[in-house]
C-alpha cells in the first residue's frame, strides 16, 4: 500500500465549504503521505484553491475535520475539551495532533508548521533575494532578540540565532542556483527564478507540509524542470510532504506519487498519477463531456 494509505500526515474528512446557497467542496475526504507529493487537480472553479484556504486557516470550513500528525501515529490520546479547543491534542512522547479547521491561519504556519505560497507571486520585490529568506525566520530571530534587546545589547544567544538564520537562507539560495544573486533586488529576478525564490523562502520557516498554488504557472520548458528538481529535492532531502493545485499535467504526472481530481467541489478520483491518468471520469471532466457521455469515454479507454 502507499504511503498517503498508510502513513498519513494531513487528514482531510468529510470537508464542506458553503458560501451561502453555493457548495463550493461537498463532503471531500482525502489524505496526505509523508513524504509524498500530492497533486489536487481538476478544471478551472472546481474548488482547489478552496481547499488549501481551508488547510491553511484562510477560511473556516462550513463541516468537517482537517488533521495533521506530527510524530507517531499509533499513541494519539484526547486531552479535555479546553485543550481541543485551541485546535491541539497532546500525545505520548512529544507527539502531537493538530486539528487545523480551529485554528488561525498564523498558528498553522508558525505552530503546526504549513506553509503555503499562492497563484501570484508574493515576494518583498524591493527587498534582496537574501533578505526575503531572513524576512521568513523573523519569529525566531525576533524571540532570540527578546523583541530586539538582547539583539541591541549584543548578547551572544542572539548572534548565535543570527549566524544560523543567515547559512539556512545560504543553504537555499544555493539549492536554488541563485546564491550570486544574494544581494540583487528579489524584484529584478527572472519569473522562474522568482518562484523559485518563493518556494525557497517558504522551507525558511522548516514546514512539514509545503503547499504549493500552480507553481509551474507561467513558467517555460526549462523553468519547469526546475522546478520539478526543486521539489523532488524537498521531498527526499528535506523529508518534506508537498501538496500542489497545478494545471500543468506534464508536471504533475512526472513529480506526483498521489493525485487527487475535483469536479465541482467534489471528489472524482484519487489515486496513483497512472490510475487517474486513465480515469473516464477524469477525461470526461477535462474533456467538458456531459455525464450521460462518459459511458462512452469509458469505451473508448477500454478498447
Amino acid at each position: 500500500m502507499s504511503r498517503w494509505q498508510t502513513q498519513p500526515l494531513l487528514e482531510v474528512e468529510h470537508l464542506t465549504m458553503r458560501f451561502g446557497g453555493l457548495v463550493a467542496i461537498n463532503d471531500l475526504s482525502f489524505t496526505v503521505g509523508q513524504g509524498d507529493i500530492t497533486a489536487l487537480i481538476g478544471p478551472n472553479g472546481a474548488g482547489k484553491t478552496t481547499v488549501f484556504n481551508c488547510i491553511t486557516g484562510f477560511y473556516k470550513p462550513t463541516e468537517g475535520r482537517i488533521a495533521l500528525r506530527h510524530g507517531e501515529q499509533s499513541i494519539w490520546q484526547e486531552l479535555p475539551r479546553a485543550t481541543q479547543a485551541s485546535g491541539r491534542k497532546w500525545a505520548k512522547g512529544g507527539s502531537s495532533l493538530w486539528l487545523l479547521e480551529r485554528m488561525p491561519d498564523f498558528e498553522v504556519s508558525a505552530h503546526a508548521k504549513v506553509a503555503r505560497t499562492f497563484q501570484n507571486i508574493r515576494l518583498f520585490q524591493g527587498m534582496t533575494v537574501l533578505e526575503n529568506l531572513l524576512v521568513a525566520q523573523h519569529n525566531p530571530l525576533m524571540l532570540a532578540s527578546g523583541w530586539s534587546v538582547l539583539g541591541i545589547l549584543g548578547f551572544s544567544g542572539y548572534k548565535k540565532s543570527e549566524k544560523a538564520s543567515i547559512e539556512k537562507a545560504t543553504y537555499w539560495l544555493d539549492k536554488i542556483g541563485l546564491i550570486d544573486r544574494a544581494d540583487d533586488p528579489a524584484g529584478d529576478l527572472p519569473y522562474g527564478a522568482q518562484r523559485r525564490l518563493e518556494i525557497a523562502r517558504a522551507m525558511c520557516t522548516d514546514p512539514v507540509l509545503l503547499c504549493l498554488d500552480e507553481p509551474a504557472a507561467g513558467l517555460n520548458p526549462r523553468e519547469s524542470l526546475e522546478l520539478n528538481t526543486l521539489l523532488r529535492s524537498i521531498r527526499t532531502d528535506e523529508g518534506t510532504s508537498v501538496l500542489l493545485i497545478e494545471h500543468d499535467m506534464s508536471v504533475v504526472m512526472e513529480i506526483s506519487d498521489h493525485v487527487v481530481v475535483l469536479d465541482y467541489g467534489t471528489k472524482i478520483s484519487d489515486g496513483s498519477p497512472s490510475e487517474v491518468k486513465a480515469d473516464p471520469k477524469v477525461i470526461a471532466a477535462y474533456l467538458g463531456v456531459e455525464d450521460d457521455e462518459v459511458e462512452e469515454i469509458e469505451a473508448e479507454v477500454a478498447s
